[in-house]
């Protein structure tokens, strides 16, 4: 029994720390404990055991071991290591995101249903591509497939025949409130193999399934991007559902994406990665139309629906935000007793104060972007800082009483929705109406029931959900994401657009689609009108190809952050000269774009400066990357985010 062990801690510290085991203790590899680092106690997780210590080194003694068992083996640990050499972050940083939180097991009540015996009739072109993944023990396939075309059968069928082969499937969705329709389509068929993994749960409870998928009592792992680490037996496949959705990459630190994670480990495994959209991301289509990935499609709707009809329509006006086509198309289908969704992808009421005497616009004093008014809490927030003020009844620049709140979210269309339809039975699905653990759920479960005419939503209504009973649906401005200074703009507004209309008419052939924009003729929303979703990307990636962004070139953005904005400025400019000295980047092709303020150059009182590495492959300068990254000395105060492969560059 090893004397010593090598903690890594959940700290952005490239190093691992020694320490004592006590006298009859056991300290296995992969299970966490307790010590002290400073003047505080810590828990770390266990990653060597060793025979001595370094030179010259007294290790204190651990002050508790947490888990009986490992939680991670030796598997888990060479994918932290990946995760720590790719995403530029402490081997501890990576096995955070990894394991779950919880020090005790909590069983989740009533996760699954019991199994149903039996196998979903496919369509041909269903079977067709079932057969065509399976047909590959370990290749990577896309289900190329319009909303409403079955995916989620192809995928159930093809987990059926990996759980035959004796190993072991992990289902991810975008979104937590989507996991729900998963289970349950799982849950069915597959009954208490199916475990359910993702920040909804408390950690112990996360901490119970990780258990039953470690031991085999589970063999399905269903979750949101954490569960790419589901710790399962014997990996044979994992599906990426929504394969374009951006929620797949993490935002803190390690800042992986869950598709390159899934890919890491499914080739490791030996195991199949299907991934599915509508519409595919720009990484993604590139690879189908290379062939580096087999593309299998999925063109028509199964269960009676049909593609729905869009109309490309102007939006409100200065006494409403609907328009009188998608008014009159709102009071027809509620008249026929059907349902309606509107789509905005903006919360609260209005997002903009104006003077206009002296033109005169608030912004957040912690931040550089405007507050937004919510009723009926009559409060000015900021939505990145959490800031709140109360409303202004006047100018604070010039004090003149001639001002307005203009813009719109969804508090203002769920006003004005009320006034148009007085007897409607409405609801609002957004960050600010479904805080309570559950609350989506049971407002999705009041659509399908019929409790609900109409939902006005933000994204999460966007996503993948299956509403039989919605006829209608309709955007309120195509054009919010379309305005964002972000290479990535136009594909998500595409992508936007074509998923939230997919919610019209899939259980019938009657789906409506009005799009409200002041630019009809812009190409993600012309294309995503027309249903025209190879054309769309065939120009984005001729654009993105000219103009070098991905997906020809890789990115590492690096953003330097603190409220002193001339050591944030001069800190990011030392890291440019350094990075710009490396023989290492002119030879790999890579450059540099930057340094410059970040389009948001606020946030939190701290001032943001970015910089953007740009090359063919990162492989080549990722040594060259972390050297500098790790001689680089901040002042105290200023802080370093680094981002592989952003999805955003705001």
């Amino acid at each position: 029994m090893a004397r010593f062990v090598d903690l890594a801690f959940n700290l952005p510290i490239d190093k691992r720390f020694t320490y004592r085991v006590p006298d009859g203790g056991g300290a296995p590899v992969g299970a966490r404990a307790t010590a002290p680092f400073g003047g505080r106690t810590l828990t770390g997780f266990i990653v060597a055991a060793v025979d001595r210590p370094p030179p010259g080194v007294a290790p204190r003694a651990l002050s508790r071991i947490v888990d009986g068992d490992p939680l991670v083996d030796g598997g888990m640990l060479a994918l932290a290591r990946w995760i720590a050499d790719t995403y530029l972050c402490s081997l501890g940083e990576a096995l955070a995101a990894i394991v779950p939180g919880g020090r005790r097991e909590s069983l989740l009540q009533d996760a699954v249903q019991p199994a149903v015996a039996g196998s979903h009739a496919l369509t041909p072109a269903q079977r067709a591509a079932l057969d065509g993944i399976l047909r590959g023990p370990d290749g990577i396939s896309y289900l190329f497939g319009v909303t409403g075309s079955g995916k989620t059968a192809v995928f159930l069928e093809a987990a059926r025949s990996t759980l035959a082969e004796g190993r072991s499937v992990i289902y991810l969705v975008p979104e937590i409130g989507l996991t729900h329709q998963v289970v349950a389509a799982f849950g069915a068929a597959f009954g208490a193999l199916v475990a359910v993994i993702h920040s909804g749960l408390t950690p112990s409870q996360r901490l119970a399934e990780w258990r039953r998928l470690q031991q085999g009592r589970a063999r399905i792992a269903v979750g949101a991007r954490s569960a790419v680490f589901a710790p399962v037996r014997r990996l044979g496949m994992i599906v990426i559902d929504e394969e374009h959705d951006g929620s797949y990459k993490s935002s803190a630190s390690p800042r992986y994406h869950a598709r390159q994670v899934a890919a890491y480990r499914c080739r490791a495994a030996g195991a199949r990665l299907i991934m599915g959209s509508a519409t595919p991301s720009a990484e993604a289509f590139l690879r189908m139309r290379s062939g580096a990935i087999g593309r299998y499609d999925l063109p028509r709707r199964v269960g009676g629906g049909a593609p729905p009809r869009v109309r490309l329509v102007p939006g409100g006006s200065n006494r409403g935000v609907l328009g009188p086509e998608l008014t009159d198309a709102l009071r027809r289908v509620y008249a026929e007793g059907r349902q309606s969704i509107l789509f905005l992808n903006r919360r609260g009421f209005s997002h903009y104060f104006h003077c206009r005497s002296c033109d005169y616009a608030m912004t957040c004093e912690r931040c550089s972007v405007t507050l937004t008014l919510h009723r009926p809490s009559q409060a000015l927030v900021c939505h990145y800082c959490g800031y709140r003020t109360r409303p202004l009844q006047a100018c604070p620049a010039c004090r003149s009483l001639d001002v307005r709140y203009a813009g719109f979210g969804t508090q203002r269309v769920e006003v004005e929705l009320r006034r148009v339809l007085p007897d409607a039975r409405i609801a609002r699905a957004d960050a600010d109406s479904v805080r309570r653990r559950g609350a989506f759920t049971e407002l999705l479960a009041g659509l399908r029931g019929g409790g609900i005419d109409v939902l006005v939503g933000t994204q999460m209504v966007a996503k993948g959900l299956d509403l039989p009973g919605v006829k209608l649906v309709g955007v309120v401005d195509a054009d919010t994401s379309l305005r964002l200074p972000d290479f990535r703009a136009a594909e998500r507004t595409f992508a936007l657009l074509v998923q939230v209309a997919g919610r019209a008419g899939r259980a019938a052939p009657d789906g409506e689609v009005f799009i409200q924009s002041a630019h009809p003729d812009a190409a993600p929303i012309a294309c995503a009108a027309a249903g025209q979703v190879t054309e769309f990307m065939e120009d984005e990636l001729a654009m993105r190809r000219e103009q070098r962004f991905p997906p020809f070139v890789r990115l590492i953005r690096m953003v330097v952050r603190g409220r002193d904005e001339g050591k944030v400025t001069g800190a990011v400019e030392r890291l440019a000269g350094m990075l710009a000295a490396e023989p290492e980047m002119a030879a790999a092709g890579a450059d540099l774009l930057g340094p410059a303020p970040c389009p948001i150059a606020k946030v939190a009182r701290n001032h943001r400066h970015h910089l953007l590495l740009r090359a063919p492959a990162l492989r080549p300068v990722l040594a060259a990357v972390r050297r500098r990254l790790r001689g680089l000395r901040l002042e105290p105060g200023v802080h370093l985010e680094v981002d592989l492969d952003p999805v955003a560059v705001l």
